[in-house]
Protein backbone atom coordinates (compact mmCIF):
# COMPACT_ATOMS: atom_id res chain seq x y z
CA UNK A 1 0.00 0.00 0.00
CA UNK A 2 1.17 3.37 -0.87
CA UNK A 3 2.12 6.37 1.70
CA UNK A 4 -1.26 8.52 1.76
CA UNK A 5 -0.37 11.08 4.42
CA UNK A 6 0.68 14.25 3.63
CA UNK A 7 0.96 17.97 5.47
CA UNK A 8 -0.76 21.46 5.14
CA UNK A 9 1.53 23.51 7.08
CA UNK A 10 1.67 22.37 10.35
CA UNK A 11 -1.72 20.11 9.60
CA UNK A 12 -0.79 16.55 8.92
CA UNK A 13 -3.26 14.49 6.90
CA UNK A 14 -3.74 10.46 6.94
CA UNK A 15 -4.07 10.90 3.10
CA UNK A 16 -5.03 13.81 0.88
CA UNK A 17 -9.32 13.33 0.70
CA UNK A 18 -11.06 16.01 2.49
CA UNK A 19 -14.77 16.97 2.60
CA UNK A 20 -15.47 20.39 0.97
CA UNK A 21 -17.94 22.84 3.31
CA UNK A 22 -21.52 22.67 2.81
CA UNK A 23 -21.77 19.28 1.40
CA UNK A 24 -21.18 16.95 4.04
CA UNK A 25 -22.88 18.92 7.23
CA UNK A 26 -20.81 18.54 10.46
CA UNK A 27 -19.82 15.45 8.76
CA UNK A 28 -22.20 13.75 12.25
CA UNK A 29 -24.66 13.32 9.30
CA UNK A 30 -22.67 11.15 7.32
CA UNK A 31 -21.32 8.40 10.16
CA UNK A 32 -23.87 5.61 8.35
CA UNK A 33 -22.12 5.80 5.40
CA UNK A 34 -18.41 6.65 6.11
CA UNK A 35 -16.22 5.53 8.80
CA UNK A 36 -15.57 9.52 9.57
CA UNK A 37 -11.76 8.33 11.21
CA UNK A 38 -10.48 7.15 7.64
CA UNK A 39 -10.94 10.65 6.14
CA UNK A 40 -8.11 13.03 5.74
CA UNK A 41 -9.92 15.81 7.32
CA UNK A 42 -13.60 17.08 7.36
CA UNK A 43 -14.28 20.51 6.31
CA UNK A 44 -17.44 21.51 8.43
CA UNK A 45 -20.53 23.83 7.21
CA UNK A 46 -20.04 27.50 7.07
CA UNK A 47 -19.59 28.97 10.64
CA UNK A 48 -20.24 32.92 11.03
CA UNK A 49 -20.15 34.89 14.39
CA UNK A 50 -23.84 35.03 14.61
CA UNK A 51 -26.48 32.91 13.64
CA UNK A 52 -27.93 32.85 9.97
CA UNK A 53 -31.12 32.15 8.56
CA UNK A 54 -29.70 31.63 5.11
CA UNK A 55 -31.89 32.89 1.83
CA UNK A 56 -35.27 31.78 1.25
CA UNK A 57 -36.21 29.24 -1.03
CA UNK A 58 -35.40 28.17 -3.65
CA UNK A 59 -32.15 28.13 -3.09
CA UNK A 60 -30.65 25.01 -5.22
CA UNK A 61 -31.39 24.35 -8.68
CA UNK A 62 -29.77 21.56 -10.82
CA UNK A 63 -27.90 22.04 -14.31
CA UNK A 64 -26.16 20.01 -16.97
CA UNK A 65 -22.84 18.34 -15.11
CA UNK A 66 -23.28 20.28 -11.65
CA UNK A 67 -25.50 22.84 -9.39
CA UNK A 68 -26.28 25.79 -8.16
CA UNK A 69 -26.86 26.94 -4.69
CA UNK A 70 -27.87 30.10 -2.83
CA UNK A 71 -28.13 28.32 0.68
CA UNK A 72 -26.50 31.74 2.13
CA UNK A 73 -24.81 30.21 4.57
CA UNK A 74 -27.11 29.01 6.85
CA UNK A 75 -25.96 27.77 10.71
CA UNK A 76 -26.65 28.52 14.10
CA UNK A 77 -23.35 30.29 14.68
CA UNK A 78 -19.82 30.06 16.51
CA UNK A 79 -21.12 29.62 19.99
CA UNK A 80 -23.67 26.33 19.11
CA UNK A 81 -20.72 24.35 17.38
CA UNK A 82 -18.44 24.75 19.90
CA UNK A 83 -20.96 23.98 22.51
CA UNK A 84 -23.10 21.51 21.00
CA UNK A 85 -21.95 19.99 17.92
CA UNK A 86 -17.68 19.92 19.22
CA UNK A 87 -18.19 18.15 21.95
CA UNK A 88 -19.80 15.11 19.87
CA UNK A 89 -16.82 15.21 17.31
CA UNK A 90 -13.73 16.24 18.85
CA UNK A 91 -12.64 12.04 19.69
CA UNK A 92 -13.40 11.22 16.29
CA UNK A 93 -9.63 10.73 14.90
CA UNK A 94 -9.27 13.16 12.10
CA UNK A 95 -8.43 16.58 11.19
CA UNK A 96 -11.57 18.37 11.89
CA UNK A 97 -11.48 21.84 10.05
CA UNK A 98 -14.30 24.62 10.22
CA UNK A 99 -15.29 27.11 7.22
CA UNK A 100 -15.47 30.40 8.59
CA UNK A 101 -17.12 33.58 7.29
CA UNK A 102 -18.22 36.72 7.78
CA UNK A 103 -19.29 40.32 6.96
CA UNK A 104 -16.52 42.31 7.60
CA UNK A 105 -12.71 41.57 9.02
CA UNK A 106 -13.36 41.55 12.65
CA UNK A 107 -16.06 38.97 12.12
CA UNK A 108 -13.88 36.84 10.63
CA UNK A 109 -11.61 37.52 13.26
CA UNK A 110 -13.58 37.23 16.01
CA UNK A 111 -15.20 33.61 14.95
CA UNK A 112 -11.58 32.67 14.37
CA UNK A 113 -10.15 33.36 17.72
CA UNK A 114 -13.75 31.15 19.52
CA UNK A 115 -12.63 27.98 16.87
CA UNK A 116 -8.87 28.40 17.96
CA UNK A 117 -9.56 27.73 21.69
CA UNK A 118 -10.82 24.19 20.31
CA UNK A 119 -8.23 21.55 20.82
CA UNK A 120 -9.24 18.99 18.59
CA UNK A 121 -9.88 21.80 15.51
CA UNK A 122 -6.44 22.10 14.08
CA UNK A 123 -7.02 24.59 10.98
CA UNK A 124 -10.03 26.44 9.75
CA UNK A 125 -10.72 27.53 6.12
CA UNK A 126 -11.52 31.14 5.82
CA UNK A 127 -14.18 31.64 3.07
CA UNK A 128 -13.52 34.84 1.32
CA UNK A 129 -16.44 34.59 -0.95
CA UNK A 130 -18.71 36.54 1.04
CA UNK A 131 -19.89 40.21 0.31
CA UNK A 132 -17.92 42.33 2.45
CA UNK A 133 -20.88 44.68 4.53
CA UNK A 134 -18.71 47.61 4.40
CA UNK A 135 -17.80 48.16 0.55
CA UNK A 136 -20.90 48.06 -1.08
CA UNK A 137 -20.88 43.82 -0.88
CA UNK A 138 -18.66 43.07 -3.38
CA UNK A 139 -17.00 40.14 -2.34
CA UNK A 140 -13.60 40.14 -0.17
CA UNK A 141 -12.20 37.21 -2.45
CA UNK A 142 -12.14 39.33 -5.24
CA UNK A 143 -9.56 42.02 -4.81
CA UNK A 144 -5.87 41.42 -3.32
CA UNK A 145 -6.94 44.35 -0.71
CA UNK A 146 -10.10 43.00 0.17
CA UNK A 147 -8.85 39.28 0.61
CA UNK A 148 -5.47 40.91 2.54
CA UNK A 149 -8.13 42.47 5.07
CA UNK A 150 -9.61 39.27 6.04
CA UNK A 151 -6.16 37.39 6.09
CA UNK A 152 -4.10 39.93 8.11
CA UNK A 153 -6.91 39.99 10.94
CA UNK A 154 -7.58 36.48 11.21
CA UNK A 155 -4.00 35.93 11.47
CA UNK A 156 -3.62 38.55 14.57
CA UNK A 157 -5.83 36.30 16.32
CA UNK A 158 -5.62 32.61 15.13
CA UNK A 159 -2.92 31.01 15.48
CA UNK A 160 -3.45 27.01 14.10
CA UNK A 161 -3.10 26.54 10.47
CA UNK A 162 -4.61 28.74 8.35
CA UNK A 163 -6.47 27.85 4.99
CA UNK A 164 -8.05 30.67 3.09
CA UNK A 165 -10.54 29.50 0.37
CA UNK A 166 -10.19 31.16 -3.00
CA UNK A 167 -13.15 32.39 -5.38
CA UNK A 168 -12.63 32.01 -9.04
CA UNK A 169 -14.77 34.69 -9.71
CA UNK A 170 -11.69 37.39 -10.38
CA UNK A 171 -9.91 37.99 -13.44
CA UNK A 172 -6.32 36.85 -11.80
CA UNK A 173 -6.67 34.06 -9.04
CA UNK A 174 -2.67 33.82 -8.88
CA UNK A 175 -2.28 37.45 -7.43
CA UNK A 176 -5.09 37.21 -5.00
CA UNK A 177 -2.80 33.66 -4.08
CA UNK A 178 0.10 35.50 -3.70
CA UNK A 179 -1.83 38.29 -1.83
CA UNK A 180 -3.27 35.74 0.80
CA UNK A 181 -0.24 34.43 1.21
CA UNK A 182 1.79 37.65 1.74
CA UNK A 183 -0.96 38.30 4.50
CA UNK A 184 0.31 35.08 6.34
CA UNK A 185 -2.22 32.15 5.24
CA UNK A 186 -0.62 28.66 5.82
CA UNK A 187 -2.57 27.47 2.66
CA UNK A 188 -5.38 28.19 0.17
CA UNK A 189 -7.85 26.23 -1.15
CA UNK A 190 -9.69 26.51 -4.40
CA UNK A 191 -11.84 26.91 -6.38
CA UNK A 192 -14.91 27.89 -4.71
CA UNK A 193 -17.86 28.29 -6.58
CA UNK A 194 -18.29 30.05 -10.13
CA UNK A 195 -21.27 32.29 -9.65
CA UNK A 196 -24.34 31.40 -11.91
CA UNK A 197 -28.42 31.55 -12.66
CA UNK A 198 -30.68 29.55 -13.82
CA UNK A 199 -34.11 30.31 -15.35
CA UNK A 200 -37.50 28.61 -15.92
CA UNK A 201 -39.02 29.65 -19.12
CA UNK A 202 -42.85 28.87 -18.12
CA UNK A 203 -42.55 31.32 -15.58
CA UNK A 204 -40.64 33.41 -17.34
CA UNK A 205 -38.05 34.45 -14.09
CA UNK A 206 -35.02 33.14 -12.58
CA UNK A 207 -35.31 29.74 -11.01
CA UNK A 208 -32.99 30.61 -7.27
CA UNK A 209 -34.47 32.92 -4.89
CA UNK A 210 -31.86 35.92 -5.15
CA UNK A 211 -31.36 35.24 -8.87
CA UNK A 212 -27.78 33.95 -8.98
CA UNK A 213 -26.05 31.27 -6.82
CA UNK A 214 -22.59 29.44 -7.01
CA UNK A 215 -21.96 26.64 -9.72
CA UNK A 216 -20.79 23.12 -8.42
CA UNK A 217 -20.15 19.97 -10.03
CA UNK A 218 -18.24 18.19 -13.01
CA UNK A 219 -18.63 20.94 -15.19
CA UNK A 220 -16.48 23.44 -13.30
CA UNK A 221 -13.31 21.15 -12.88
CA UNK A 222 -11.24 22.13 -16.14
CA UNK A 223 -12.01 25.67 -14.84
CA UNK A 224 -10.70 24.16 -11.32
CA UNK A 225 -7.73 22.28 -12.62
CA UNK A 226 -6.49 25.57 -14.75
CA UNK A 227 -6.44 27.44 -10.98
CA UNK A 228 -5.04 24.64 -9.21
CA UNK A 229 -2.07 24.79 -11.64
CA UNK A 230 -1.80 28.82 -12.09
CA UNK A 231 -2.12 29.37 -7.86
CA UNK A 232 0.50 26.15 -7.43
CA UNK A 233 2.75 27.84 -9.52
CA UNK A 234 2.58 31.59 -8.32
CA UNK A 235 2.81 30.56 -4.71
CA UNK A 236 5.14 28.75 -1.86
CA UNK A 237 2.74 27.55 0.55
CA UNK A 238 0.23 24.56 -0.65
CA UNK A 239 -2.86 24.15 -1.97
CA UNK A 240 -5.84 22.27 -1.53
CA UNK A 241 -7.67 21.01 -5.00
CA UNK A 242 -11.31 20.96 -5.30
CA UNK A 243 -14.24 21.67 -8.01
CA UNK A 244 -16.06 18.83 -10.01
CA UNK A 245 -13.71 15.76 -7.82
CA UNK A 246 -16.06 12.75 -8.35
CA UNK A 247 -13.44 9.96 -9.11
CA UNK A 248 -10.33 9.23 -8.32
CA UNK A 249 -8.81 9.84 -11.31
CA UNK A 250 -10.11 13.03 -11.27
CA UNK A 251 -8.46 13.63 -7.86
CA UNK A 252 -5.22 12.65 -9.14
CA UNK A 253 -5.44 15.14 -12.24
CA UNK A 254 -5.56 17.82 -9.42
CA UNK A 255 -2.63 16.54 -7.25
CA UNK A 256 -0.50 16.32 -10.78
CA UNK A 257 -1.62 20.11 -10.75
CA UNK A 258 0.13 20.97 -7.49
CA UNK A 259 -2.61 20.22 -5.10
CA UNK A 260 -1.30 18.55 -1.71
CA UNK A 261 -4.69 17.55 -1.00
CA UNK A 262 -8.08 17.38 -2.34
CA UNK A 263 -11.88 18.14 -0.93
CA UNK A 264 -14.60 16.36 -2.39
CA UNK A 265 -17.96 18.87 -2.73
CA UNK A 266 -21.13 17.82 -4.94
CA UNK A 267 -20.42 14.34 -5.11
CA UNK A 268 -21.39 13.42 -1.62
CA UNK A 269 -24.65 14.43 -2.99
CA UNK A 270 -24.62 11.93 -5.06
CA UNK A 271 -22.67 9.01 -3.27
CA UNK A 272 -22.63 9.57 0.28
CA UNK A 273 -19.36 7.14 0.12
CA UNK A 274 -17.63 8.59 -2.51
CA UNK A 275 -14.66 10.02 0.02
CA UNK A 276 -13.61 6.82 0.56
CA UNK A 277 -13.97 5.24 -2.96
CA UNK A 278 -11.40 7.87 -4.10
CA UNK A 279 -8.96 7.77 -1.35
CA UNK A 280 -9.19 3.66 -2.01
CA UNK A 281 -9.03 4.61 -6.17
CA UNK A 282 -6.10 7.14 -5.42
CA UNK A 283 -3.91 4.32 -3.42
CA UNK A 284 -5.10 1.43 -6.02
CA UNK A 285 -3.33 3.38 -8.86
CA UNK A 286 -0.76 4.41 -6.89
CA UNK A 287 0.35 0.38 -6.46
CA UNK A 288 -0.54 0.13 -10.28
CA UNK A 289 1.80 2.63 -11.25
CA UNK A 290 4.73 1.64 -8.79
CA UNK A 291 4.73 4.73 -6.77
CA UNK A 292 5.98 4.51 -3.20
CA UNK A 293 4.41 8.07 -1.96
CA UNK A 294 1.30 10.18 -3.37
CA UNK A 295 3.67 13.27 -2.77
CA UNK A 296 5.94 12.04 -5.35
CA UNK A 297 3.46 12.56 -8.01
CA UNK A 298 2.15 16.42 -6.29
CA UNK A 299 2.67 19.35 -8.72
CA UNK A 300 4.29 16.84 -11.80
CA UNK A 301 2.24 18.82 -14.66
CA UNK A 302 4.25 21.56 -16.26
Amino acid sequence: MAKLDVNIGALHLKNPVMTASGTFGYGLEFQDFVPLQELGGIIVKGTTLKPREGNDYPRMAETPMGMLNCVGLQNKGVDYFCEHIYPQLKDIDTAWIVNVSGSSPEDYAECAARVDRLEHVPAIELNISCPNVKDGGMAFGVTCRGAESVVRAVRERYSKTLIVKLSPNVTDIAEIARAVEAAGADAVSLINTLMGTAVDIEKRKRVLSIGTGGLSGPCVKPVALRMVLQVAKAVKIPVVGLGGIMTARDALEFIMCGATAIEIGTANFIDPAVTLKVRDGINQWLDAHGIASVQEIIGVID
